[in-house]
């Protein structure tokens, strides 16, 4: 039998903020909608806000860092459990939206890029070793690690490191009650090539779509909610009941695409990672997708979430996630050799896209 050149991970990695921002913060906000204040009270808001999303806490940078640092410490611990010499990577690809934004800027910084800046404070000299970013709504860290799977499969590279990371605090408008969705953090993987007969493993199988003409709109940039502001700021908006709606519906037909590639059945999956974006979203989405295959259930224990304590960090959060499942520090979920799981994520564009790996 020959051998097959599997796309593996070998290590993992991230960086979780110290600053742990509780909805208290945000009782003296004041919320506009359509340039109107909402009259509730803040506790109110608050307090509807995390029935909905599940969110309870999120999780902010230092006043000093940037999005390229954090990534850099996550990329640090990703190398140190690979166990591998850095100077043997041959991409760095860094997964993010809105560049370095240096507190109360609100202006993005990607020049050179972040992948550049990584390798730079990594201290890596090969040439080789290729740095580049990639702006994919909160999608990005899958695709990316669906590019390197395309580089070590074509043979043009043996190690690939796919980092994300995001500081959404520096871009959020405070008086905009969605701005309590977003946080920050930085995840990174390292995939390298690996040759094996038998059952193939690594990524097995992917898919990607973008519904750009009808949704394009639902996550974009737009000026400040409060009708006074006249600085000339952008932020992060979204729509947030249509792209529940969208994701519920699109996402699932998506991960049922990577799966059927494989072969395999939904009941075959032992764990799904999927986007921290909105916990009830995301129950919702894996509902639809077992009705697709005709199952009325869910099994217990197959989709980990750190949305309540995390946030949603975008690029960052399904990394992120995989490396707390594979260090033991989320509760009643490990993967162990032959464990099938689902990678997934949906974002601005719109872009949905998922991988199907075998531990």
């Amino acid at each position: 039998m020959s051998k097959a050149i599997n796309t593996v991970i070998t290590g993992t990695g991230s960086y979780i903020p110290e600053n742990i921002i509780s909805g208290n913060e945000f009782l003296n906000s004041t919320f506009f909608e359509n340039g109107n204040r909402i009259e509730k009270d803040p506790a109110e808001i608050i307090h509807k806000f995390s029935e909905i999303t599940e969110i309870v806490e999120r999780r902010y940078v230092g006043e000093q860092q940037l999005s390229n640092h954090i990534g850099a410490k996550a990329a640090e611990k990703a190398i140190e459990n690979a166990g591998i010499d850095k100077e043997t990577l041959d991409y760095i690809i860094f997964c993010h939206n809105f560049g370095d934004i240096p507190l109360g800027s609100n202006r993005t910084d990607i020049l050179p890029s972040l992948a550049a800046k990584v390798k730079q404070q990594l201290g890596i000299l090969n040439p080789d070793c290729v740095a580049y970013d990639i702006i994919f709504g909160c999608p990005g860290w899958v695709q990316g690690s669906i590019q390197a799977d395309y580089f070590i499969k074509s043979g043009d590279a043996k190690r690939v490191m796919v980092v994300g990371a995001e500081t959404l605090s520096r871009i959020i408008d405070p008086h905009d009650r969605d701005s309590m969705i977003f946080s920050d953090g930085a995840g990174a993987v390292i995939f390298e090539g690996k040759e094996e007969e038998g059952q193939k493993k690594g990524i097995i199988a992917h898919k990607t779509e973008t519904h750009a003409v009808n949704y394009g709109n639902l996550l974009t940039m737009g000026k400040g909610a409060h009708p006074e502001e006249t600085n000339g700021n952008l932020y992060l908006k979204m729509n947030g009941r249509k792209l529940y709606e969208f994701a519920v519906v699109q996402v699932p037909q998506v991960i049922k695409k990577a799966i059927d590639k494989t072969g395999l059945s939904v009941e075959d999956v032992n764990i799904v990672f999927v986007h921290q974006a909105n916990g009830k979203m995301d129950t919702a989405i894996m509902k639809r997708l077992f009705k697709l295959y005709g199952k009325d259930t869910v099994p217990e224990n197959l989709v980990p979430m750190t949305i309540s304590w995390l946030g949603n960090s975008s690029v960052a959060t399904v990394p992120t996630l995989l490396d707390l499942v594979l260090k033991g520090k989320v509760k009643d979920y490990k993967v162990k050799a032959g464990d099938v799981a689902v990678f997934a994520s949906v974002g601005a564009g719109m872009h949905i896209n998922a991988f199907v790996y075998r531990f």
